[in-house]
């Protein structure tokens, strides 16, 4: 999500900036051949902000379109501290590409790397397919234990960098985008039951910090501690706005306890901070909505009836925010500062106290929800944006709509990683939501 200043020439890698090793010929962590260093990509880095002002209130979707519910608990609201990380807006002039990259985004099969082996040495015998690791990169090298070819150095493909999974109505698809050598993104989604049978539906999608010590495992361990707090809470009858306040401080804890965790010498640089991620969630039962959210990434309402006015859910936790809630910008203006995504909340060891934000709505109507980091919403941010790329038959497809999702975020440039969780909200009880 965000890159550390790049500091004295080949100190740090020219493609990733992944600190480097004294005589290192390649990059450790994308496996970039540093005998020749291109221009430096044209990305803005990440600001750290600090001693910001709480962020604002979340807004309310119009009325037409929802009915916000008050919080059937009152949460303890702590001042939080102000430090994540921004992602840059896509650029009118085209960066150039650090890496060329040709090779899928998923790990190849490896009937294909066999193939390209025999092409290489007909006479050799037949690869195992747990032995078959050949470099998508150059074709010819040998993967070493280690996910690097011995040959040209490049990384190859990790498990993480394209993922996609269904559970009933309710998909995700992430994706490592163009830019970036590894996804610092994870998603959890999952179905349970209340109480009286009925069925819940959630969402989690998180965002690394990338300037922070293992976003990648801060993502991953905050998703799966708020899904599974979720899927616990709700079968017992918990409330779903209390129920997703309970889930959020669950991924605290648990992004928090990396930091306990022993570290290798790099992770110990003065640089870096502790494992911090955002978070955004969604719960869908019959007739109510709730969401939550800390950080920047976010989560839109979409009709299915695309006459009806589309709303953002949640409110950014940046900059930004602040400065448009203060009456000191107005949002164009805001946004379009260099300052504009330096976050002011997130998960985190450093981040000292935590106020996780929920919302409760009552749609009128069926609709979809759409749980994204910034890597999808900095190419569709208004609402009508989101809306018009946002396939009609997202609420019946929406493993297609995902994918279609994250295309529209890399054919825009795909400077970020993108991930997306689509979940759709049926027809709502009658009598349920605003007239």
């Amino acid at each position: 999500m965000s890159q550390l200043p790049q500091q004295a020439a080949l100190s740090r890698c020219p493609s990733c900036a992944e600190p480097l090793e004294s005589g290192d010929r390649f990059c450790g962590a994308c496996g970039y051949d540093l005998s020749a260093v291109p221009p430096p990509p044209d990305d803005n880095p990440t600001l750290t902000m600090t001693n910001g002002s709480a962020p604002p209130p979340p807004g309310q979707l119009p009325t037409a379109a929802v009915t916000a519910v008050p919080p059937p608990v009152a949460g303890t609201e702590v001042r939080f501290d102000h430090r994540h990380q921004p992602h840059p807006q896509p650029t009118p002039q085209p960066a150039p590409e650090p890496v060329p990259e040709d090779y899928p985004l998923q790990a190849p099969d490896p009937r294909i790397a066999a193939d390209l082996a025999a092409q290489a040495d007909p006479g050799a015998p037949p690869l195992a397919a747990d032995a078959a690791k050949v470099c998508v990169a150059c074709r010819a090298g040998r993967v070493d234990d280690d996910g690097y070819c011995e040959t040209c150095g490049h990384a190859q493909p990790r498990e993480r960098d394209h993922m996609e999974q269904e559970s009933g109505p309710v998909a995700a698809v992430s994706d490592r985008g163009l830019r970036h050598h590894r996804n610092e993104d994870a998603f959890a989604i999952g179905r349970t039951a209340l109480p009286d049978g009925s069925p819940a539906t959630l969402a989690i999608v998180c965002d690394g910090v990338s300037s922070a010590t293992r976003p990648d495992d801060a993502s991953l361990a905050a998703s799966k501690a708020a899904s599974e707090s979720l899927l616990a809470a709700l079968p017992l009858g918990t409330h779903p706005q209390q129920a997703m306040h309970e889930a959020i401080v669950a991924a605290s804890r648990a992004v928090n306890s990396l930091a306990q965790e022993p570290q290798t010498a790099r992770e110990h640089a003065p640089h870096q901070n502790a494992p911090a991620c955002t978070l955004v969630g969604a719960v869908v039962t019959s007739g109510l909505l709730v969401v939550g959210w800390v950080g920047d990434s976010r989560a839109y309402w979409v009709p299915v009836d695309r006459a009806a006015p589309p709303a953002r859910l949640t409110e950014d936790d940046s900059w930004a925010a602040q400065m448009v809630a203060a009456g000191l910008m107005n949002e164009a203006e805001a946004y379009a500062d260099e300052r504009a995504h330096a976050i002011t909340g997130w998960l985190g060891a450093d981040a000292y106290e935590l106020e996780p934000h929920t919302a409760s709505f009552k749609p009128d109507r069926p609709g979809v929800v759409v749980v994204c980091t910034d890597g999808l919403w900095n190419y569709a941010e208004a609402a009508e944006e989101m809306a018009g790329v946002l396939p009609a038959d997202a609420a019946a497809r929406p493993l297609h709509a995902a994918r279609v999702l994250v295309g529209h975020a890399l054919d825009g440039g795909g400077h970020d990683n993108v991930t997306v969780a689509l979940v759709p909200f049926p027809t709502p009880p009658q009598g349920a939501g605003s007239a």
